[in-house]
């Protein structure tokens, strides 16, 4: 899998399926604690968007999947993560993505659409008015603290209520549960600029996804964003076909320019 260094040096993981030329590139990010094979390859939407014909690219977010993983919380806030995905795009040379990002993924996208004009076409899932209210994580369902404390834990049982999907999660996938936790507590600093972002925008929300709680707000607070509702919550609702049919669909209408 290929690797880059970004903007402050640290070497993240990406991968590319070649598609057709003629198609729009989408660019994937993952969210918390996942990695591209998690998020994106075992639920589906990789086959879904290949088969569409796009060019498909996704990013290990820093502190997850192949890329590297310090554990100091000051390498992880949005602003930072954001500037990751602009310098993949300087990596390689691209003048033109659609981005796609779901629960952490979808705060990286938004901030880094309204950051870097590149990003024509945007696409989110797994967030709600979290965004609008607390500028990421909705604290109403979840606190970062939470999540840190569940995947410190020595003993699994001790694990705060709202934090075990989290620690669940990243046992599954072999995270590194120090550097999770550092990118949790480093999400206490998210602002998303959302009056920034102009470009088409598809939020996809699941029907049972408290972290996706109000999507109709978030929408609201994006010029010209539309709603799709998927059957499921926050872990389920990106493996429904609903969720790929609709993102397909989305991507793959004309786009102004």
């Amino acid at each position: 899998m290929p690797t880059f260094a970004s903007f402050d040096g640290l070497q993240l993981n990406y991968t590319v399926w070649e598609g057709d030329a003629a198609v729009r590139l989408v660019l994937l990010q993952h969210g918390f604690a996942a990695d591209t094979n998690a998020n994106w390859i075992a639920t589906g939407v990789v086959a879904a968007l290949r088969k569409a014909g796009f060019t498909v690219i996704s990013l290990d977010a820093r502190g997850h999947g192949r890329s590297e993983k310090p554990h100091d919380e000051s390498r992880y806030t949005e602003t930072t993560m954001a500037r990751d995905v602009s310098a993949l795009l300087d990596e390689l040379a691209l003048d033109e993505v659609s981005m796609v990002g779901y629960s952490m993924g979808a705060i990286i996208a938004l901030a880094a659409t309204a950051a870097d004009k590149r990003i024509r076409c945007l696409a989110t899932g797994g967030v709600g008015s979290g965004i609008v209210d607390f500028g990421g994580v909705d604290l109403r369902v979840v606190k970062p603290a939470d999540i840190a404390s569940a995947l410190l834990a020595e003993d699994p049982t001790t694990v705060p209520p709202s934090g075990v999907p989290f620690r669940l999660l990243a046992d599954a996938v072999g995270g590194d549960r120090q550097a999770l936790a550092a990118v949790a507590l480093a999400s206490r600093e998210g602002v998303v600029d959302l009056s920034g972002i102009s470009v088409p925008t598809l939020v996809l929300a699941g029907d049972q996804d408290v972290l996706a709680a109000e999507p109709e707000r978030l929408a609201a607070a994006i010029a010209g964003a539309r709603l799709v509702r998927i059957p499921g919550d926050h872990m389920t609702a990106v493996m429904s076909p609903a969720f790929s049919e609709a993102l397909v669909s989305f991507l793959s209408a004309p786009q102004p320019r």
